[in-house]
Protein backbone atom coordinates (compact mmCIF):
# COMPACT_ATOMS: atom_id res chain seq x y z
CA UNK A 1 0.00 0.00 0.00
CA UNK A 2 1.45 3.35 -0.96
CA UNK A 3 0.72 6.66 0.68
CA UNK A 4 0.57 9.91 -1.12
CA UNK A 5 2.55 12.75 0.39
CA UNK A 6 0.55 15.43 2.11
CA UNK A 7 -0.03 18.48 0.01
CA UNK A 8 1.67 21.62 1.28
CA UNK A 9 -0.31 23.99 3.48
CA UNK A 10 -1.73 26.85 1.44
CA UNK A 11 -0.14 30.21 2.27
CA UNK A 12 -2.55 32.88 3.43
CA UNK A 13 -2.52 36.48 2.28
CA UNK A 14 -1.34 37.52 5.74
CA UNK A 15 1.81 35.44 5.29
CA UNK A 16 2.51 37.05 1.89
CA UNK A 17 1.96 40.44 3.52
CA UNK A 18 4.46 39.53 6.24
CA UNK A 19 7.03 38.62 3.58
CA UNK A 20 6.33 41.96 1.92
CA UNK A 21 6.90 43.79 5.21
CA UNK A 22 10.16 41.92 5.69
CA UNK A 23 11.21 42.89 2.16
CA UNK A 24 10.46 46.57 2.85
CA UNK A 25 12.36 46.60 6.15
CA UNK A 26 15.43 44.77 4.81
CA UNK A 27 15.45 46.97 1.72
CA UNK A 28 15.34 50.08 3.93
CA UNK A 29 18.18 48.81 6.15
CA UNK A 30 20.25 47.97 3.08
CA UNK A 31 20.06 51.48 1.64
CA UNK A 32 20.57 53.85 4.58
CA UNK A 33 24.30 54.35 3.93
CA UNK A 34 24.08 55.70 0.37
CA UNK A 35 22.25 59.02 0.98
CA UNK A 36 24.10 59.72 4.22
CA UNK A 37 27.60 58.77 3.07
CA UNK A 38 28.81 62.42 3.01
CA UNK A 39 27.48 62.83 6.58
CA UNK A 40 29.14 59.60 7.74
CA UNK A 41 32.42 60.60 6.12
CA UNK A 42 32.41 63.86 8.08
CA UNK A 43 31.36 62.38 11.44
CA UNK A 44 33.72 59.39 11.32
CA UNK A 45 36.57 61.31 9.62
CA UNK A 46 36.74 58.87 6.73
CA UNK A 47 38.94 59.19 3.68
CA UNK A 48 37.24 58.83 0.27
CA UNK A 49 38.60 55.29 -0.10
CA UNK A 50 37.12 54.31 3.27
CA UNK A 51 33.80 55.83 2.27
CA UNK A 52 33.77 53.79 -0.92
CA UNK A 53 34.51 50.62 1.08
CA UNK A 54 31.67 51.33 3.50
CA UNK A 55 29.33 51.93 0.57
CA UNK A 56 29.82 48.46 -0.92
CA UNK A 57 30.90 46.09 1.89
CA UNK A 58 27.29 45.03 2.51
CA UNK A 59 26.89 44.15 -1.16
CA UNK A 60 30.06 42.04 -1.08
CA UNK A 61 28.81 40.01 1.88
CA UNK A 62 25.47 39.62 0.14
CA UNK A 63 27.18 38.23 -2.94
CA UNK A 64 28.71 35.46 -0.84
CA UNK A 65 25.64 34.74 1.26
CA UNK A 66 22.99 34.70 -1.47
CA UNK A 67 23.90 31.49 -3.34
CA UNK A 68 24.62 29.74 -0.04
CA UNK A 69 21.25 30.80 1.36
CA UNK A 70 19.44 29.64 -1.78
CA UNK A 71 21.11 26.24 -1.67
CA UNK A 72 20.42 25.75 2.04
CA UNK A 73 16.83 26.88 1.52
CA UNK A 74 16.29 24.36 -1.29
CA UNK A 75 17.79 21.64 0.91
CA UNK A 76 16.50 22.38 4.43
CA UNK A 77 13.45 24.55 3.89
CA UNK A 78 13.17 28.22 3.06
CA UNK A 79 11.41 29.40 6.23
CA UNK A 80 13.89 27.68 8.54
CA UNK A 81 16.92 29.28 6.89
CA UNK A 82 15.20 32.65 6.41
CA UNK A 83 14.48 33.12 10.13
CA UNK A 84 18.07 32.27 11.07
CA UNK A 85 19.39 34.64 8.44
CA UNK A 86 17.22 37.46 9.79
CA UNK A 87 18.66 36.87 13.27
CA UNK A 88 22.13 37.57 11.86
CA UNK A 89 20.83 40.67 10.06
CA UNK A 90 19.25 41.96 13.26
CA UNK A 91 22.53 41.58 15.15
CA UNK A 92 24.33 43.40 12.33
CA UNK A 93 21.83 46.24 12.40
CA UNK A 94 22.26 46.69 16.15
CA UNK A 95 26.06 46.66 15.81
CA UNK A 96 25.83 49.35 13.11
CA UNK A 97 23.47 51.40 15.27
CA UNK A 98 25.83 51.29 18.27
CA UNK A 99 29.08 51.61 16.29
CA UNK A 100 31.41 54.30 17.73
CA UNK A 101 33.88 54.18 14.82
CA UNK A 102 34.43 52.92 11.28
CA UNK A 103 35.84 49.43 12.08
CA UNK A 104 32.81 48.53 14.22
CA UNK A 105 30.45 49.97 11.60
CA UNK A 106 32.13 47.79 8.94
CA UNK A 107 31.52 44.70 11.12
CA UNK A 108 27.85 45.63 11.38
CA UNK A 109 27.57 46.11 7.63
CA UNK A 110 29.22 42.73 7.00
CA UNK A 111 26.62 41.03 9.20
CA UNK A 112 23.79 43.01 7.60
CA UNK A 113 24.87 41.64 4.20
CA UNK A 114 23.10 38.40 5.09
CA UNK A 115 19.83 40.18 4.24
CA UNK A 116 20.49 39.81 0.51
CA UNK A 117 19.78 36.08 0.86
CA UNK A 118 16.23 36.81 2.03
CA UNK A 119 14.75 37.15 -1.48
CA UNK A 120 15.62 33.69 -2.89
CA UNK A 121 14.47 32.14 0.39
CA UNK A 122 11.16 33.99 0.11
CA UNK A 123 10.74 32.70 -3.45
CA UNK A 124 11.36 29.12 -2.30
CA UNK A 125 8.62 29.36 0.33
CA UNK A 126 6.17 31.06 -2.03
CA UNK A 127 6.53 28.46 -4.79
CA UNK A 128 6.02 25.60 -2.33
CA UNK A 129 2.78 27.00 -0.93
CA UNK A 130 1.07 28.75 -3.84
CA UNK A 131 -0.08 27.64 -7.31
CA UNK A 132 1.96 28.91 -10.30
CA UNK A 133 -0.16 31.96 -11.11
CA UNK A 134 -0.44 33.14 -7.51
CA UNK A 135 3.23 32.44 -6.79
CA UNK A 136 4.28 34.55 -9.77
CA UNK A 137 2.25 37.49 -8.47
CA UNK A 138 3.62 37.02 -4.94
CA UNK A 139 7.22 36.89 -6.20
CA UNK A 140 6.65 40.12 -8.11
CA UNK A 141 5.11 41.73 -5.02
CA UNK A 142 7.99 40.74 -2.73
CA UNK A 143 10.60 41.85 -5.27
CA UNK A 144 8.86 45.18 -5.74
CA UNK A 145 8.49 45.72 -1.99
CA UNK A 146 12.22 45.14 -1.53
CA UNK A 147 13.02 47.74 -4.18
CA UNK A 148 10.46 50.08 -2.63
CA UNK A 149 12.00 49.52 0.80
CA UNK A 150 15.38 50.45 -0.58
CA UNK A 151 13.98 53.77 -1.72
CA UNK A 152 12.26 54.30 1.64
CA UNK A 153 15.66 53.92 3.26
CA UNK A 154 17.18 56.39 0.84
CA UNK A 155 14.41 58.86 1.63
CA UNK A 156 14.25 58.54 5.41
CA UNK A 157 17.88 57.99 6.43
CA UNK A 158 18.87 61.66 6.10
CA UNK A 159 15.99 63.14 8.13
CA UNK A 160 16.41 60.52 10.88
CA UNK A 161 20.18 61.07 11.07
CA UNK A 162 19.81 64.85 11.21
CA UNK A 163 16.84 64.94 13.59
CA UNK A 164 18.25 62.34 16.00
CA UNK A 165 21.65 60.84 15.09
CA UNK A 166 23.32 58.48 12.65
CA UNK A 167 22.75 55.69 15.20
CA UNK A 168 18.97 55.86 14.84
CA UNK A 169 19.02 55.61 11.05
CA UNK A 170 20.31 52.04 11.53
CA UNK A 171 18.22 51.26 14.60
CA UNK A 172 14.77 52.10 13.18
CA UNK A 173 14.86 49.71 10.17
CA UNK A 174 16.55 47.07 12.35
CA UNK A 175 13.57 47.11 14.73
CA UNK A 176 11.30 46.80 11.67
CA UNK A 177 13.28 43.74 10.50
CA UNK A 178 12.85 42.15 13.93
CA UNK A 179 9.10 42.76 13.94
CA UNK A 180 8.58 41.50 10.39
CA UNK A 181 10.70 38.40 11.11
CA UNK A 182 8.46 37.55 14.07
CA UNK A 183 5.39 37.91 11.86
CA UNK A 184 6.89 35.63 9.21
CA UNK A 185 7.76 33.08 11.90
CA UNK A 186 4.18 33.06 13.22
CA UNK A 187 2.20 33.36 9.97
CA UNK A 188 4.30 31.49 7.42
CA UNK A 189 3.64 27.74 7.12
CA UNK A 190 6.77 25.63 7.39
CA UNK A 191 7.97 24.21 4.09
CA UNK A 192 9.38 20.68 4.11
CA UNK A 193 13.04 20.12 3.23
CA UNK A 194 13.68 19.67 -0.46
CA UNK A 195 15.80 17.13 -2.24
CA UNK A 196 19.20 16.27 -0.83
CA UNK A 197 22.04 15.07 -3.02
CA UNK A 198 24.23 14.20 -0.03
CA UNK A 199 26.90 16.71 -1.02
CA UNK A 200 28.21 19.22 1.49
CA UNK A 201 28.63 22.97 1.20
CA UNK A 202 31.05 24.12 -1.47
CA UNK A 203 33.50 25.76 0.92
CA UNK A 204 36.41 25.91 -1.58
CA UNK A 205 34.18 27.74 -4.04
CA UNK A 206 32.98 30.11 -1.32
CA UNK A 207 36.54 30.92 -0.21
CA UNK A 208 37.76 31.48 -3.76
CA UNK A 209 34.80 33.74 -4.55
CA UNK A 210 35.56 35.68 -1.36
CA UNK A 211 39.13 36.14 -2.57
CA UNK A 212 37.89 37.29 -5.98
CA UNK A 213 35.64 39.94 -4.49
CA UNK A 214 38.23 41.22 -2.01
CA UNK A 215 40.86 41.44 -4.76
CA UNK A 216 38.35 43.18 -7.03
CA UNK A 217 37.79 45.80 -4.32
CA UNK A 218 41.52 46.48 -4.13
CA UNK A 219 41.74 46.74 -7.93
CA UNK A 220 39.03 49.40 -8.07
CA UNK A 221 40.42 51.22 -5.02
CA UNK A 222 43.89 51.39 -6.60
CA UNK A 223 42.71 52.16 -10.14
CA UNK A 224 42.90 55.97 -9.81
CA UNK A 225 46.53 55.68 -8.61
CA UNK A 226 47.58 52.83 -10.92
CA UNK A 227 50.05 55.10 -12.73
CA UNK A 228 52.02 55.75 -9.53
CA UNK A 229 51.98 52.09 -8.41
CA UNK A 230 51.99 50.05 -11.65
CA UNK A 231 53.68 46.97 -10.17
CA UNK A 232 51.13 46.61 -7.37
CA UNK A 233 48.25 47.14 -9.79
CA UNK A 234 49.53 44.56 -12.28
CA UNK A 235 50.11 42.09 -9.44
CA UNK A 236 46.52 42.52 -8.26
CA UNK A 237 45.23 41.91 -11.79
CA UNK A 238 47.32 38.71 -12.01
CA UNK A 239 46.04 37.50 -8.63
CA UNK A 240 42.47 38.25 -9.69
CA UNK A 241 42.89 36.26 -12.92
CA UNK A 242 44.37 33.31 -10.99
CA UNK A 243 41.52 33.32 -8.48
CA UNK A 244 38.89 33.45 -11.23
CA UNK A 245 40.57 30.55 -13.06
CA UNK A 246 40.80 28.47 -9.89
CA UNK A 247 37.22 29.24 -8.89
CA UNK A 248 35.91 28.25 -12.33
CA UNK A 249 37.78 24.93 -12.17
CA UNK A 250 36.51 24.19 -8.65
CA UNK A 251 32.89 25.01 -9.50
CA UNK A 252 32.93 22.81 -12.61
CA UNK A 253 34.16 19.81 -10.62
CA UNK A 254 32.12 20.30 -7.45
CA UNK A 255 29.26 17.87 -6.85
CA UNK A 256 27.14 20.69 -5.41
CA UNK A 257 28.73 23.95 -6.57
CA UNK A 258 27.88 27.17 -4.80
CA UNK A 259 27.27 28.81 -8.18
CA UNK A 260 26.11 26.27 -10.74
CA UNK A 261 28.03 27.29 -13.87
CA UNK A 262 26.18 24.63 -15.86
CA UNK A 263 22.92 26.41 -15.09
CA UNK A 264 24.62 29.72 -15.89
CA UNK A 265 25.38 28.32 -19.36
CA UNK A 266 21.68 28.26 -20.21
CA UNK A 267 20.90 31.17 -22.55
CA UNK A 268 17.90 32.31 -20.52
CA UNK A 269 20.07 32.49 -17.38
CA UNK A 270 23.24 34.14 -18.69
CA UNK A 271 21.34 36.70 -20.76
CA UNK A 272 19.27 37.59 -17.72
CA UNK A 273 22.46 37.94 -15.68
CA UNK A 274 24.11 40.22 -18.26
CA UNK A 275 21.15 42.57 -18.45
CA UNK A 276 20.66 42.55 -14.68
CA UNK A 277 24.34 43.41 -14.18
CA UNK A 278 24.12 46.37 -16.55
CA UNK A 279 20.88 47.71 -15.08
CA UNK A 280 22.17 47.41 -11.52
CA UNK A 281 25.50 48.98 -12.48
CA UNK A 282 23.63 52.00 -13.81
CA UNK A 283 21.40 52.07 -10.75
CA UNK A 284 24.36 51.97 -8.37
CA UNK A 285 26.12 54.69 -10.35
CA UNK A 286 23.06 56.87 -9.88
CA UNK A 287 22.66 55.92 -6.21
CA UNK A 288 26.28 56.91 -5.56
CA UNK A 289 26.73 59.93 -7.82
CA UNK A 290 23.37 61.67 -7.32
CA UNK A 291 23.69 62.23 -3.53
CA UNK A 292 27.31 63.32 -4.01
CA UNK A 293 26.26 65.81 -6.69
CA UNK A 294 23.47 67.14 -4.49
CA UNK A 295 25.85 67.45 -1.53
CA UNK A 296 28.82 69.03 -3.31
CA UNK A 297 29.23 72.76 -3.89
CA UNK A 298 31.58 73.41 -6.80
CA UNK A 299 32.17 76.31 -9.11
CA UNK A 300 28.91 76.54 -11.05
CA UNK A 301 27.66 73.03 -10.26
CA UNK A 302 26.35 71.08 -7.27
CA UNK A 303 23.66 72.14 -4.82
CA UNK A 304 25.13 71.92 -1.26
CA UNK A 305 21.95 70.26 0.07
CA UNK A 306 21.59 68.69 3.50
CA UNK A 307 20.85 65.00 4.00
CA UNK A 308 17.18 65.81 4.64
CA UNK A 309 16.92 67.92 1.49
CA UNK A 310 18.59 65.14 -0.50
CA UNK A 311 15.90 62.78 0.77
CA UNK A 312 13.14 65.02 -0.58
CA UNK A 313 14.84 65.17 -3.98
CA UNK A 314 14.88 61.38 -4.01
CA UNK A 315 11.15 61.12 -3.19
CA UNK A 316 10.01 60.67 -6.83
CA UNK A 317 12.47 57.80 -7.13
CA UNK A 318 10.98 56.16 -4.04
CA UNK A 319 7.49 56.33 -5.56
CA UNK A 320 8.70 55.02 -8.93
CA UNK A 321 10.56 52.11 -7.31
CA UNK A 322 7.53 51.13 -5.24
CA UNK A 323 5.35 50.98 -8.36
CA UNK A 324 7.98 49.24 -10.47
CA UNK A 325 7.68 45.82 -8.82
CA UNK A 326 3.95 45.23 -9.38
CA UNK A 327 4.13 46.87 -12.83
CA UNK A 328 7.06 44.65 -13.78
CA UNK A 329 5.21 41.50 -12.72
CA UNK A 330 2.05 42.53 -14.60
CA UNK A 331 4.03 43.50 -17.69
CA UNK A 332 5.98 40.24 -17.64
CA UNK A 333 2.75 38.22 -17.59
CA UNK A 334 1.01 40.22 -20.34
CA UNK A 335 3.82 41.17 -22.71
CA UNK A 336 6.70 38.87 -21.78
CA UNK A 337 9.97 39.48 -20.02
CA UNK A 338 11.80 40.78 -23.12
CA UNK A 339 9.37 43.65 -23.63
CA UNK A 340 9.63 44.71 -19.98
CA UNK A 341 13.43 44.42 -19.91
CA UNK A 342 13.81 46.32 -23.19
CA UNK A 343 11.63 49.13 -21.83
CA UNK A 344 13.64 49.23 -18.61
CA UNK A 345 16.97 49.28 -20.45
CA UNK A 346 15.88 52.15 -22.70
CA UNK A 347 14.66 54.10 -19.67
CA UNK A 348 17.96 53.51 -17.89
CA UNK A 349 20.03 54.61 -20.88
CA UNK A 350 17.92 57.73 -21.45
CA UNK A 351 18.11 58.75 -17.77
CA UNK A 352 21.89 58.29 -17.48
CA UNK A 353 22.71 59.99 -20.77
CA UNK A 354 20.37 62.87 -19.93
CA UNK A 355 22.01 63.34 -16.52
CA UNK A 356 25.45 63.40 -18.14
CA UNK A 357 24.33 66.27 -20.37
CA UNK A 358 21.90 68.19 -18.12
CA UNK A 359 22.23 68.39 -14.33
CA UNK A 360 22.11 72.10 -13.53
CA UNK A 361 18.69 72.10 -11.84
CA UNK A 362 17.37 70.03 -8.93
CA UNK A 363 14.42 68.81 -11.02
CA UNK A 364 16.86 67.39 -13.59
CA UNK A 365 18.33 65.21 -10.84
CA UNK A 366 14.94 64.24 -9.42
CA UNK A 367 13.51 63.15 -12.78
CA UNK A 368 16.67 61.31 -13.80
CA UNK A 369 16.83 59.44 -10.49
CA UNK A 370 13.14 58.52 -10.75
CA UNK A 371 13.66 57.03 -14.21
CA UNK A 372 16.67 55.09 -12.95
CA UNK A 373 14.65 53.71 -10.03
CA UNK A 374 11.73 52.77 -12.29
CA UNK A 375 14.01 51.04 -14.79
CA UNK A 376 15.80 49.10 -12.06
CA UNK A 377 12.59 47.87 -10.46
CA UNK A 378 11.01 46.86 -13.77
CA UNK A 379 14.07 44.94 -14.93
CA UNK A 380 14.93 43.10 -11.71
CA UNK A 381 11.31 42.13 -11.09
CA UNK A 382 10.83 40.83 -14.65
CA UNK A 383 14.13 38.93 -14.58
CA UNK A 384 13.58 37.29 -11.19
CA UNK A 385 9.94 36.44 -11.91
CA UNK A 386 10.80 34.95 -15.30
CA UNK A 387 13.73 32.92 -14.00
CA UNK A 388 11.88 31.66 -10.91
CA UNK A 389 9.07 30.41 -13.15
CA UNK A 390 11.25 28.81 -15.84
CA UNK A 391 13.25 26.31 -13.73
CA UNK A 392 12.29 23.25 -11.73
CA UNK A 393 10.88 24.01 -8.28
CA UNK A 394 13.91 22.47 -6.57
CA UNK A 395 16.23 24.81 -8.49
CA UNK A 396 14.36 28.00 -7.62
CA UNK A 397 16.84 29.10 -4.97
CA UNK A 398 19.92 28.40 -7.08
CA UNK A 399 18.55 30.02 -10.26
CA UNK A 400 17.24 33.18 -8.61
CA UNK A 401 20.44 33.40 -6.59
CA UNK A 402 22.43 33.67 -9.82
CA UNK A 403 20.38 36.68 -10.87
CA UNK A 404 20.50 38.22 -7.41
CA UNK A 405 24.27 37.68 -7.12
CA UNK A 406 24.58 39.44 -10.47
CA UNK A 407 22.44 42.26 -9.09
CA UNK A 408 24.75 42.68 -6.11
CA UNK A 409 27.88 42.46 -8.26
CA UNK A 410 26.52 45.07 -10.65
CA UNK A 411 25.68 47.32 -7.71
CA UNK A 412 29.14 46.88 -6.17
CA UNK A 413 30.95 47.55 -9.45
CA UNK A 414 28.74 50.55 -10.19
CA UNK A 415 29.39 52.08 -6.78
CA UNK A 416 33.14 51.46 -7.02
CA UNK A 417 33.29 52.92 -10.53
CA UNK A 418 31.44 55.99 -9.30
CA UNK A 419 33.99 56.40 -6.52
CA UNK A 420 36.83 55.87 -8.98
CA UNK A 421 35.51 58.58 -11.31
CA UNK A 422 35.15 61.05 -8.44
CA UNK A 423 38.56 60.22 -6.97
CA UNK A 424 40.37 60.52 -10.28
CA UNK A 425 38.39 63.67 -11.11
CA UNK A 426 39.31 65.53 -7.93
CA UNK A 427 42.04 68.11 -8.59
CA UNK A 428 45.19 67.87 -6.48
CA UNK A 429 44.83 69.83 -3.26
CA UNK A 430 41.05 70.06 -3.58
CA UNK A 431 38.39 68.06 -1.81
CA UNK A 432 35.73 68.79 -4.43
CA UNK A 433 35.46 66.60 -7.57
CA UNK A 434 35.36 68.36 -10.92
CA UNK A 435 32.04 68.48 -12.77
CA UNK A 436 33.57 66.36 -15.53
CA UNK A 437 33.87 63.45 -13.08
CA UNK A 438 30.09 63.32 -12.66
CA UNK A 439 29.54 63.74 -16.39
CA UNK A 440 31.93 60.90 -17.22
CA UNK A 441 30.30 58.59 -14.68
CA UNK A 442 26.76 59.09 -15.96
CA UNK A 443 27.88 58.92 -19.59
CA UNK A 444 29.84 55.67 -19.16
CA UNK A 445 26.94 53.89 -17.47
CA UNK A 446 24.53 55.17 -20.14
CA UNK A 447 26.69 53.87 -22.98
CA UNK A 448 26.92 50.44 -21.31
CA UNK A 449 23.12 50.37 -21.02
CA UNK A 450 22.76 51.15 -24.74
CA UNK A 451 25.17 48.34 -25.65
CA UNK A 452 23.23 45.85 -23.50
CA UNK A 453 20.26 46.27 -25.86
CA UNK A 454 22.09 43.95 -28.26
CA UNK A 455 21.72 41.21 -25.64
CA UNK A 456 18.12 42.13 -24.84
CA UNK A 457 17.03 41.74 -28.48
CA UNK A 458 18.25 38.09 -28.49
CA UNK A 459 16.24 37.13 -25.39
CA UNK A 460 13.15 34.98 -25.53
CA UNK A 461 9.91 36.96 -25.46
CA UNK A 462 8.93 35.08 -22.34
CA UNK A 463 5.23 34.82 -23.25
CA UNK A 464 3.67 31.39 -23.25
CA UNK A 465 1.69 30.77 -26.38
Amino acid sequence: MTTTPASPVRMRKSAVAALGMLAVSTGALESVVAPTLPLLQRELHMRPSEGALLNIVLAVTGTLITPLAGKLGDRYGGKRVLIRLMAVVSVGGLVSALAPNLPVLLVGQILQGAMVGALPLSFIVVRKHLPPGASKAAIGLVSGMFVGGSMVGLLSAGPVAEAFSRHWMFAVPTFAVMGASLLVYRLMPSDPPGRSDGAGIDWPGLLLLSGILVTLLFVFALAPEAGSQPLVFVTLIAVLAALVTGWTAVERRAAAPMVDLRMLARPVIWKSCVVTFVICLGTAMGVYLVPQLLDVSGGGYGFALSATEIGFVLLPGAVAATLAGPLGAIGERRFGSRAVVATATVLMAVALLALSAVHSEVWHIAVGKALIALASGLCVTAMVTSIASSVDEGDTGIATSLVLVTRVLGSAVGGLLGGTFLTSGTPSGSGVPAESAFTTGFLSAGVVAVLSLFVVRTMSKGVKE
